[in-house]
């Protein structure tokens, strides 16, 4: 028989969970979302575990997607103050560390900007000589802060300063409080030491959430793995993700259109995920997210994470309606509104008001000419329907794909799609996005440069496949079932020996008689 897992998503207002037996839901519940968040987890595990007859010793895996590290970006809190380190001295000297961040995130997160000599340039050539005398000024600075990020420059050609630096600092401040922007960030120096400053400053943050989850459910008599999921719909376990916290980030998005795949059984498609105040539209192929090519924003901070690409846009059930129906949103009433919504008895028109007028919603006190005229009704929702049709087009272009309607304001389409092959709203789309973390793999990923002057090409990419796939079984996948998703060369112009960046990433489903306490 088919263990069965619990998927768990912590949005900003609900927390979502689903009990899954091989593809089949069990169960699903939505509740609210609680601070801390460890409350309302335990709470919608509660209730998914008695809608669906369950006991805690039958599960095999809690699987964990959560916005609470983005937020915290977002809104500028439970941030620790860093010390930036960059070792590439003369090069960058007039873009320092927090070059281009919001203010109000700089004065949350900086805590000094450190540069040194080091790194090397574009072929691999030293740049400049780092000596030990400036890695110990540089640790010396840095333990006056909470923890540390370190990049140089071209560190993924040649992360050597980088390696020297951290063995540094461990002397001095707690391991885990250190990130090496190699571990987390690929080429494009800024961007690269971004992402490592952010993953630094929610170090403590994660640690606290990672520990405050796993004590709560051992306290309710779980004994099996516990995992977030990651941005890229794969899954890390507490030790990792205490490390990488913003590895997370836009991992909701994410496991809304893996969940939409499993839900509807379409895996080249649109999705389109529908919640109180935006909707997320993103593109499956073969079943998993497309990934973004370009640089991600994350509170205002260009980033180079690996980030599904997603169009988001004002739009949602609680998005305010102008009185003649000819704009919705961005504003929107969000969890307020069972207050503000007009069915309710509230003051404010909402796109859920005109989904409940035109006929195709029925709750709070159902239609009523005091609500709004029809032809505010017929106007609001052409508006709305163009508004998807325009994201559609921009996510796809001309080709037409089938569109997956997943999220609690999936029930706001009410007419067909011009941008669509077909209109598609599956059963439990809902909470696609717990479906989604529920079915989360663990994957292996190598990322390295490769001189291909001097290293046949073909068995470059067979050798880092298969570390790929070995890493991916260390992390928990069944070994007959990884596969390859993903192969990605890039080559660095001008340099000699042909220098191509070259990334494998395999993925597997999780191996459960082996993860069995």
């Amino acid at each position: 028989m088919e263990p069965i897992r619990i998927g768990i998503d912590v949005g900003g207002t609900h927390t979502d969970a689903v009990a899954m037996r091989g593809m089949d839901v069990l169960g699903a519940i939505k509740t609210s979302t609680t601070q801390p968040i460890s409350a309302g987890i335990l709470n919608a595990v509660d209730q998914v575990l008695i809608e669906a007859a369950l006991e805690p010793a039958s599960i095999a895996a809690v699987i964990l997607g959560t916005t609470q590290f983005t937020n915290a970006v977002i809104e500028r809190r439970q941030l620790s103050k860093v010390a930036a380190i960059r070792a590439g001295l003369p090069s960058g000297r007039d873009l320092p560390p927090f070059t281009d961040w919001p203010d109000d995130l700089v004065a949350a997160v900086k805590g000094a900007a450190i540069p040194l000599p080091g790194g090397v340039t574009f072929d691999g050539a030293p740049l400049s000589k780092l000596q030990d005398a400036d890695i110990d000024a540089a640790c010396t600075q840095a333990t006056h802060y909470a923890a540390a990020a370190v990049s140089t420059v071209f560190g993924p050609l040649d992360s050597a300063d980088e390696q020297r630096i951290t063995a540094a600092l461990q002397s001095v401040m707690p391991p885990d409080r250190i990130v090496g922007s190699t571990s987390i960030g690929s080429m494009g120096l800024l961007e690269r030491e971004n992402a490592a400053i952010l993953n630094a400053s929610l170090l403590a943050f994660a640690q606290e959430v990672t520990a405050a989850i796993s004590s709560s459910l051992q306290d309710k008599a779980f004994t099996c793995p516990l995992f977030l999921t990651q941005n890229d719909g794969t899954l890390m376990d507490l030790e990792t993700a205490a490390r990488f916290p913003a590895r997370t980030f836009a991992s909701g998005p994410t496991n809304s259109l893996r969940g939409a795949a499993l839900l509807s059984g379409v895996e080249d498609a649109i999705v389109i995920d529908i919640g109180g105040t935006t909707s997320d539209v993103g593109v499956l192929k073969d079943g998993f997210a497309r990934q973004s090519r370009m640089g991600v924003d994350v509170g205002g901070v260009r980033t180079n994470f690996r980030m599904p690409d997603i169009l988001a846009i004002g739009l949602g059930g609680g998005s305010v309606v102008s009185n003649d129906g000819s704009s919705l949103g961005p504003h929107s009433v969000g969890h307020k509104l069972p207050l503000e919504g007009r069915v309710f008895g509230g003051p404010t028109l909402t796109a859920t008001d005109i989904a409940v007028q035109d006929g195709t919603l029925n709750i709070g006190a159902g239609p009523s000419t005091d609500i709004c005229a029809p032809a505010v009704v017929e106007t609001a929702s052409n508006k709305l329907h163009s508004m998807l049709d325009d994201a559609i087009a921009r996510m796809c272009g001309r080709d037409k794909k089938p569109v997956l309607l997943v999220g609690g304001g999936a029930i706001l389409v009410t007419r067909h799609l011009s941008q669509a092959a077909e209109v598609i709203c599956p059963p439990h789309a809902g909470v696609a996005n717990a479906v989604g973390a529920s079915i989360a793999q663990a994957a292996g990923e190598v990322d390295q440069i490769v001189p291909y002057r001097d290293t046949d090409r073909t068995e470059a990419i067979n050798t880092a496949k298969a570390q790929a796939a070995d890493q991916a079984v260390r992390n928990g996948a069944k070994e007959d079932s990884v596969t390859v998703l993903d192969i990605e060369e890039t080559p660095f112009s001008y340099t000699e020996n042909k220098a191509t960046r070259l990334r494998v990433k395999a993925v597997g489903d999780l191996d459960f008689a082996r993860l069995a306490p």
